[in-house]
C-alpha cells in the first residue's frame, strides 16, 4: 500500500540523515607538543599519539605564539617543531599519509601559557599588523603542510565570581549599583571589530588554498564581548568551545566545585556550564553544525582542610591546590591516568595517608560530572578534593553534542588521557568513549 511505501521511504530518509550526520561530525584532537618536553612520566611524543588518530577526524598540533617585535606567528619550541630542530611540524603533518582522512592544523594561541592578552589586543589595532601576522601564518602553513588554523586568541579572561546564596547575590547586585562592575578592555567594542576584520583577512587569504579557520573560545573569556557571532561565522570553519576550567584551584582557591559541568547547577555563577555556552551562541545565529564542545582529559584538585566538611558534597570551603601528581608535575592538576590510579583498586586499597584511595562520587543525573575525595587526617593533612572527566563523562558530553545536532567534540589534550593504557588496559579511554557515543 501507498502509505507503507511512504512510511518506508520517510524511516529511510531519517537514517540517511543520521548517518550523514554521524559522518560528518567532527573530532577534535589536540596536541600540546610541550608534553614531549617533560621529564619523566608526563612525557608524550608523537609516536604516543599514533593509535589515538584513527579516532580523530582533525589533530590540532599547538602551540604556535605571536612575536611581539615583529606581529608574526612563530613556534613557541623551535628546536622541537622546525626543521633546523627536531622538525615535530613536517613530521606531524606527514601523518597525513598514514591517515588520508585526517587533517591536521596548527594551534596558535593557547590557554595553558598565559601570555599576556596585550600584545593580542595590539596587534588587532593595527591593519598592517594583521597583515604580517596573517602572511606569518599562511607562510606556516604552506611551508609545513598543515590543513589550516585553529586560533586560540588570548582575550581578557573575566575575573573569578563567588559562589552566592540568593540573598548575597541580591547585596552584591545592590553593592555594584555604587561601585560598578571591573572593565577588562576599555576598547573591547573596538577590538571586537578588529577581530572580525581579522578573521575575515585570515579567510580571504586561505581562500584559494582551502585552508581550515577556526576559533577555540578559552574558559573565561567573554565571547559576548570580544565576538560579533553573526559577523564572524560565516568565515569558520568550526567553533569549539572550551567550557572547562570553570572552577580551578588557581582562580578559587578557597572553594572547591565542579570544574567542567555540562548543565547548571544550582546557586552558582550562571553561565558557568557547557549548555549555557552552546546556547550563547546558538541564540546569535551560529549554526549548529559549526559548534564544537570540548571534553578535558584532565581534573582540578583542591586541598581539603577540617572547615571542608566530611560529605564532599560541593561547593566546599578548601585551601588551594592539591600536591601535584607524578605525571603532570602540576599543583592542582591531574591526568587521567593520574586520577584513575588514586581511585580504589586493588594495589591501593590498604594504603594510608598521602597513598590512600580517593572516594569516587559518580554522575547518576549526567549533569554535571564525577569528582572524588580524601577526607584530611587528625592532623589536618592529606586532604584532597578532585573534579575530573572519565570515560562516562565524556561520553555523556558527546551524547549531548550529538542530541544538539552539533558539530562534534574536541579532546583537549591527547596527552592527559590514559595514552599508555596503565588504567583499564586501553589506550585513551576517555577520546574512545567520546567518539562511540558520536
Amino acid at each position: 500500500m501507498w502509505w507503507k511505501k511512504l512510511g518506508v521511504a520517510l524511516l529511510l530518509v531519517v537514517a540517511s540523515s543520521q548517518y550523514v550526520q554521524s559522518q560528518q561530525a567532527k573530532v577534535l584532537c589536540y596536541y600540546d607538543a610541550s608534553n614531549f618536553l617533560i621529564e619523566g612520566l608526563g612525557k608524550v611524543s608523537l609516536a604516543d599519539i599514533d593509535t589515538a588518530l584513527p579516532f580523530c577526524t582533525h589533530l590540532v598540533y599547538g602551540y604556535a605564539g605571536i612575536d611581539v617585535e615583529t606581529n608574526k606567528a612563530v613556534s613557541r619550541q623551535p628546536n622541537l617543531d622546525l626543521d633546523t630542530g627536531k622538525g615535530n611540524y613536517r613530521t606531524v603533518t606527514q601523518l597525513k599519509s598514514k591517515y588520508p582522512s585526517l587533517k591536521v592544523l596548527l594551534g596558535l594561541g593557547g590557554y595553558k601559557f598565559s601570555e599576556p592578552s596585550i600584545k593580542y589586543l595590539t596587534l588587532l589595532e593595527s591593519g598592517a599588523a594583521r597583515i604580517t601576522f596573517i602572511n606569518s601564518v599562511y607562510s606556516l602553513l604552506k611551508t609545513y603542510g598543515f590543513d589550516g588554523v585553529d586560533l586560540e586568541w588570548q582575550f581578557p579572561m573575566n575575573k573569578p565570581k563567588k559562589v552566592r546564596s540568593t540573598l548575597g547575590g541580591v547585596w552584591h547586585g545592590f553593592k555594584k549599583v555604587f561601585s560598578g562592575d571591573s572593565v577588562l578592555d576599555e576598547k573591547a567594542d573596538e577590538h571586537r571589530e578588529e577581530f572580525t576584520a581579522l578573521l575575515r583577512e585570515l579567510k580571504n587569504a586561505f581562500r584559494s588554498d582551502g585552508y581550515l579557520l577556526g576559533i577555540t573560545v578559552l574558559p573565561h573569556v567573554n565571547s559576548l564581548v570580544f565576538m560579533d557571532i553573526p559577523a564572524i561565522i560565516n568565515y569558520l570553519d568550526f567553533v569549539n568551545i572550551a567550557a572547562y576550567d570553570q572552577q580551578t584551584p588557581l582562580r578559587n582557591k578557597k572553594e572547591a566545585d565542579h570544574a567542567a559541568p555540562l548543565y547548571e547547577l544550582t546557586d552558582r555563577v550562571a553561565g558557568s556550564n557547557v549548555d549555557a555556552a552552546v546556547r550563547n551562541w546558538l541564540q546569535n545565529n551560529a549554526p549548529a553544525t559549526k559548534l564544537i564542545i570540548s571534553i578535558p582529559t584532565f581534573g582540578r584538585g583542591w586541598k581539603m582542610t577540617g572547615d571542608s566538611g566530611i560529605t564532599g558534597v560541593p561547593p566546599l570551603p578548601a585551601d588551594g591546590p592539591s600536591n601535584p601528581g607524578a605525571q603532570t608535575q602540576t599543583e592542582g592538576f591531574y591526568s587521567w591516568a593520574e586520577i584513575c590510579a588514586m581511585l580504589p583498586n586493588p594495589s591501593n586499597t590498604a594504603l594510608k595517608g598521602a597513598e590512600a584511595p580517593l572516594r569516587k562520587v559518580g554522575d547518576p543525573t549526567k549533569r554535571f560530572g564525577s569528582y572524588a575525595f580524601r577526607l584530611p587526617d587528625s592532623n589536618g593533612e592529606h586532604g584532597v578534593w578532585v573534579s575530573y572527566e572519565d570515560p562516562d563523562t565524556a561520553g555523556n558530553k558527546a551524547g549531548y553534542a550529538k542530541a544538539k545536532n552539533l558539530g562534534g567534540i574536541a579532546i583537549n589534550d591527547l596527552a592527559y588521557d590514559d595514552f599508555r593504557g596503565s588504567c583499564a588496559g586501553e589506550k585513551f579511554p576517555i577520546l574512545r568513549a567520546a567518539k562511540y557515543r558520536l
